[in-house]
């Protein structure tokens, strides 16, 4: 427990922390961070380049998201196989049994504030591990994407995610054929 006093009245307020589930223990978050950390580092995470990928939502899919984790997971799919291909393309390859890239992403649920903030944090390999006849593999870095490629990315990610809403009625699109800004969100979980 935290014992909380307010400095002007002198009310105090016991606020408890859970050290046994994902609670607000800061010292357990800590631990399980650097315990995290250390797994992705030592054992997951190849000696390659990595980038950083970090994809935000607006609002009605944020709450969309938290309300049906199985969507959640179906629109990462889409986003990872939308920068996987382009980072084989980027190689000069068009097919992923030729060459291969891969990602952790770590999903983010809250903002600072605490407030419902769902995004991705990727961390992709910044290039694609070819296979050779001998059955060994090297790697084979790509450069970091320009503003321009970035934004067809984000473009594309958009489409194929709202098609992908809207197939599942979810979203639906305006009189200028884009995508509404609300999501139909129901109680099913």
């Amino acid at each position: 427990f935290l014992r909380v006093r307010c400095a002007s009245c002198h009310t105090e307020h016991l606020v408890a922390f859970s050290c046994k589930r994902r609670g607000f223990c800061p010292s357990c978050g800590a631990r399980r961070m650097a315990e995290s950390a250390a797994l992705l580092v030592d054992k997951v995470l190849p000696r390659q380049p990595m980038r950083q990928w970090v994809l935000s939502f607006p609002f009605p899919l944020r709450f969309l998201f938290a309300s049906r984790p199985g969507i959640m997971g179906r629109v990462l799919g889409i986003v990872y196989r939308v920068i996987a291909t382009d980072l084989v393309k980027k190689a000069g390859y068009t097919h992923h049994n030729t060459a291969r890239t891969g990602a952790v992403t770590l999903i983010q649920r809250f903002g600072s504030a605490l407030n419902l903030n769902i995004h991705f944090h990727m961390l992709f390999l910044d290039g694609v591990y070819v296979d050779h006849l001998n059955g060994t593999a090297w790697f084979r870095w790509v450069k970091a994407p320009t503003s321009q490629e970035l934004t067809q990315l984000a473009h594309t990610i958009a489409q194929r995610v709202g098609r992908f809403l809207e197939r599942r009625g979810l979203l639906e699109r305006d009189a200028e054929n884009s995508y509404l800004a609300s999501a139909a969100v129901d109680d099913e979980a």
